[in-house]
C-alpha cells in the first residue's frame, strides 16, 4: 500500500486551527469580528477561567436562519465573499471562512441565532467536529456562540496555554483593540461573573481610552493631541501622546485601518520618525492612529490572523502619516509641566513622615520665592516696568537683592518669569535645539560656511575609517569640513565650519569618524546627516556650568521664541519645565 493518504475533513480543520486559533484570545477576536460584520451594535463577552472553560459572545446582529446556521461551521463557508473579484476589495473583518470550522474542531460549541423577522431561534451544537442537527429554541434576535473547554481533546495544545490571568490579559487586549476601533459599539466584558468593562456607544474616543486604560488614564487623557489630514485618498486621524507620557515599550501604539487593528513596519517607522528628536532613546510614544482608505488600495489576505496588510503604495502611506503627525507635533507647545509634591494631610508628626517632608520642601520653596519674588508682585517697592529682559535694581532696607525677569542658577539653569508663573530652562538643552535647527536651515540651503585653519590638524586613520570617510565624502563636504591625505595613514583637517568655532576640530572629526564607521551601510543619507547634526549641535552648544552674561541670556530667550520646537533637545530631553502660580499657591496652602 502507498504511504500517502487523504486526511479527513475534521483533521484538516484541526490543523487549520493551529494557524487561526492560537489561544482563547484568538477565538474572541474571530467571534467578535463576526458579530461586527453582522451589523451588531451591542456585544457582550463573557469569559471564565481565562477562556479555557468558557467563552461566550452575545450580539444583536442580523442573526442566521436555519440553513445559514447549518452551513456556518463547515470549512470555507462565508457570506463575506462570493467571487474571486471580491478579494480585491475586502470590506469586512472576516472573510476566509476558516474561523468557525477551526473553533468547532477543537472545542465544544453551542450556537443560537435568530433573525429579526423570525418568530423563533435555532440552535446547533458541535463537539470537536461532531455536529448535531439544527433545532428550534427560544432566544432574542441576534446570535450567541458559546465555546467550552478549548483544546480539551488536544492535550498537546492545551498544555501550552498559560495561566488564567495571562490568557485573560490577551483577551482583554483583543477587547481593547475592538473597542478602540468601534466607538459606535456598546461593549461589555464579564470575567468569572464580574463585570470588567461596560463601554457605552455614546462615549467619545477620549472617554473610551480613559475607561480602557484606568491606571494611566490621568496621564493619557489629559495629554493627547489630535491630528487629522486627508490627502490622496488617505484619511489620517490620530490622538498622539505628548512626549512626557512616553513609554518604555510600544504597548500604547494602536493602528487601525478601516476599523481593523494592524501592524505594519512602514507605519511604525513613520510614527518613530514623527517623534524623532522629541523623545529620549529607548522611549516609545503613545499613539492611537486611525486610517481610512479605499479597500482596493491594500490587501489583507496575506496572513491567517489578518493582522498584517500589504499596501499597494506603502511610500504614500508612510509620507502621509509622517507629515500629518510631525506637522502637528512641531506646531504644539510641548513644554513639560512641573510635578510638585502633593500636600498630604496626616496626623503623623514623624521627622521622616510624608507630611513633614512635604512641609520642609514647601518651606524651602517659600523662602526661595520670597527672596526672588517677581518685580510686579512687589508694587510697594515702587518698581516701574521698562524694556523687557533688562535687569532692574530695586532698593531694599538691609538688603542687596535684585529683581529680574530671569536669573541663572548654578550656571546651568535659567529661571524666567511668564505671565502665569515661571519656567526653568536647561541652558545646554535649549541651546542645543537652537543650534540644531540653525544647522538644519543652513545645510538645506547650501553647505556650511567654513574657514581654513592656520595650522592643519593631522590624525591617523585605520583602513575601515579611511573607507568610511571616502564613502561619506559628500557629507563631510556639506558640513564644511575639508580633509586631505597627509601621509600613508594620515589625514589632515584643512578647513572647519565657522558655526562650530567653539568646537575642537580634531575632537569633532574623530567623533564623526566613529559615527560613520559604526553605521550600517544601508542607512539612508538623510538620517545619517541628521545624526551628525545632532552631534554637532551638542558639541557647539553652551554647557552646563557655563556662566552666561545678561546679553547672552537675552539672546538665548529670544532665540527660544523663534525656534520651531523649543520644548525638546534633538535627543528628546526636555528643555523647559513650566510652573504655574496656581500650582505654587496650592503648595503654600493659599487656596
Amino acid at each position: 500500500m502507498g504511504q500517502i493518504r487523504v486526511l479527513d475533513q475534521n483533521m484538516i480543520n484541526m490543523i487549520a486551527a493551529g494557524e487561526v486559533i492560537e489561544r482563547p484570545a484568538s477565538v474572541v477576536k474571530e467571534l467578535v469580528e463576526n458579530s461586527i460584520d453582522a451589523g451588531a451594535t451591542k456585544i457582550t463577552l463573557t469569559v471564565e477561567d481565562g477562556g479555557r472553560k468558557l467563552i461566550s459572545i452575545t450580539d444583536n446582529g442580523c442573526g442566521m436562519d436555519t440553513d445559514d446556521l447549518a452551513q456556518a461551521f463547515e470549512p470555507h463557508t462565508t457570506s463575506k465573499i462570493k467571487a474571486s473579484s471580491d478579494l480585491l476589495g475586502i470590506s469586512t473583518l472576516g472573510f476566509r471562512g476558516e474561523a468557525l470550522a477551526s473553533i468547532a474542531s477543537i472545542a465544544q460549541v453551542r450556537a443560537v441565532s435568530r433573525t429579526k423577522d423570525s418568530t423563533s431561534a435555532n440552535c446547533v451544537e458541535i463537539d470537536c467536529g461532531n455536529k448535531t442537527g439544527v433545532g428550534p429554541c427560544s432566544a432574542d434576535y441576534g446570535t450567541t456562540v458559546q465555546i467550552r473547554d478549548i483544546f480539551y481533546k488536544l492535550p498537546a495544545r492545551r498544555k501550552f496555554l498559560k495561566t488564567a490571568n495571562t490568557e485573560m490579559g490577551h483577551i482583554t487586549e483583543q477587547f481593547t483593540r475592538i473597542a478602540l476601533a468601534n466607538e459606535n459599539l456598546d461593549l461589555t466584558l464579564i470575567r468569572n461573573g464580574k463585570e470588567l468593562y461596560r463601554l457605552s456607544d455614546k462615549d467619545d474616543l477620549r472617554r473610551r481610552i480613559t475607561e480602557l486604560f484606568p491606571i494611566s488614564s490621568s496621564d493619557i487623557s489629559e495629554n493627547l493631541i489630535k491630528a487629522e489630514s486627508g490627502e490622496k485618498g488617505l484619511h489620517v486621524h490620530a490622538l498622539m501622546g505628548k512626549p512626557l507620557i512616553s513609554r518604555t515599550n510600544n504597548r500604547f501604539q494602536y493602528v487601525f485601518l478601516n476599523g481593523r487593528f494592524i501592524r505594519d513596519k512602514f507605519i511604525s517607522h513613520a510614527i518613530k520618525e514623527a517623534y524623532r528628536g522629541l523623545l529620549e532613546p529607548g522611549r516609545f510614544p503613545v499613539v492611537f492612529l486611525f486610517l481610512r482608505m479605499s479597500f482596493e488600495d491594500y490587501d489583507v489576505n496575506v496572513h491567517p490572523t489578518k493582522i498584517e496588510v500589504r499596501f499597494y503604495n506603502s511610500n504614500l502611506v508612510h509620507s502621509q502619516i509622517l507629515g500629518a503627525l510631525r506637522e502637528k507635533l512641531l506646531g504644539t507647545n510641548l513644554e513639560m509641566p512641573a510635578k510638585l509634591p502633593e500636600m498630604q494631610h496626616t496626623q503623623s508628626t514623624s521627622r521622616h513622615s510624608p507630611m513633614v517632608r512635604d512641609s520642609r520642601i514647601a518651606d524651602a520653596m517659600a523662602e526661595f520665592f520670597r527672596k526672588h519674588r517677581p518685580a510686579q508682585m512687589q508694587q510697594q517697592l515702587g518698581f516701574r516696568p521698562s524694556a523687557p529682559g533688562k535687569v532692574h535694581a530695586v532698593s531694599r532696607e538691609n538688603s542687596a537683592q535684585y529683581d529680574r525677569k530671569y536669573l541663572q542658577i548654578h550656571d546651568s539653569f535659567i529661571v524666567a518669569q511668564t505671565e502665569d508663573g515661571f519656567i526653568i530652562i536647561d541652558q545646554h538643552a535649549l541651546h542645543e535645539r537652537i543650534m540644531y535647527e540653525d544647522l538644519c536651515r543652513r545645510i538645506r540651503k547650501n553647505k556650511l560656511q567654513s574657514q581654513r585653519l592656520l595650522i592643519p590638524e593631522s590624525f591617523e586613520v585605520t583602513v575601515s575609517e579611511a573607507e568610511a570617510l571616502k564613502a561619506n565624502a559628500e557629507l563631510t563636504d556639506k558640513l564644511g569640513i575639508e580633509l586631505v591625505p597627509f601621509g600613508p595613514r594620515t589625514m589632515a583637517i584643512q578647513a572647519f565650519p565657522t558655526l562650530l568655532s567653539g568646537v575642537q576640530p580634531l575632537d569633532f572629526v574623530q567623533d564623526l569618524i566613529d559615527l560613520l564607521d559604526r553605521k550600517d551601510a544601508g542607512l539612508d543619507a538623510e538620517r545619517l546627516l541628521d545624526e551628525v547634526l545632532n552631534m554637532a549641535a551638542c558639541k557647539a552648544a553652551i554647557k552646563a556650568g557655563q556662566k552666561l552674561t545678561e546679553s547672552e541670556i537675552d539672546q538665548l530667550l529670544a532665540d527660544r521664541q523663534n525656534a520651531e520646537s523649543a520644548s525638546r533637545c534633538p535627543h528628546g530631553r526636555p528643555t523647559t519645565i513650566k510652573f504655574s502660580i496656581s500650582d505654587l499657591e496650592k503648595q503654600f496652602k493659599r487656596t
